[in-house]
């Protein structure tokens, strides 16, 4: 049923999308560009719904309060302190180590800029936590102007110069350009 759903919800924003299942493990950490409005959210939501996956994601913890607490916890959001994140790579490398599945889904920062603000470099927790917890990095996208989203590629991460570089090329493929921080 949910699987109708998303589709659904991809049929109702009149969008399609594309994956292929052997792009996905039992565990992974999933990165998404291009994050352009809360829709790519909703959209990213019915597609794990297709795809029958269960999903994990960070958000602050000031919204685990009240009634959204069991909602966002019933959707796998995973509370964090922003003002002590040093140790979210550890928490979430444990995270894989003790399920069986896991998939967490980040849209890492600077994948969206506000209008007449100049676009960032990536911020690379991500990468850090899939190499701690020895996990792939699936990389999904959203092309507003066709309507067309989906899973685009897997990398295991080893080096993070030389892996930046490769998701680079990856986005590239589909006209996306994500800017990748310069290294010293």
């Amino acid at each position: 049923m949910l699987k109708q759903l998303g589709k659904a919800t991809f049929k109702l924003y009149g969008w399609t999308y594309q994956y292929d299942p052997a792009l996905l493990s039992d565990k992974q950490v999933a990165i998404g560009f291009e994050h352009t409005s809360n829709r790519d959210a909703i959209l990213s939501l019915a597609l794990f719904q297709i795809m029958g996956l269960k999903i994990h994601t960070l958000i602050k913890k000031e919204l685990f309060k009240g009634p959204l607490k069991p909602l966002l916890e019933a959707l796998g959001g995973i509370p964090v302190d922003r003002n002590a994140s040093k140790n979210i790579v550890t928490q979430m490398a444990q995270q894989f180590a003790d399920h069986e599945k896991f998939t967490l889904v980040i849209a890492p920062e600077a994948t969206r800029a506000k209008d007449g603000e100049t676009r960032k470099p990536i911020r690379t927790g991500f990468w850090h936590i899939a190499k701690a917890a020895n996990v792939p990095i699936v990389l999904m996208f959203s092309d507003v102007k066709t309507k067309h989203g989906g899973l685009l590629g897997k990398i295991m991460p080893t080096d993070l110069e030389s892996d930046l570089l490769e998701i680079q090329r990856y986005y590239r493929t589909v006209g996306i350009e994500v800017l990748i921080p310069e290294r010293k």
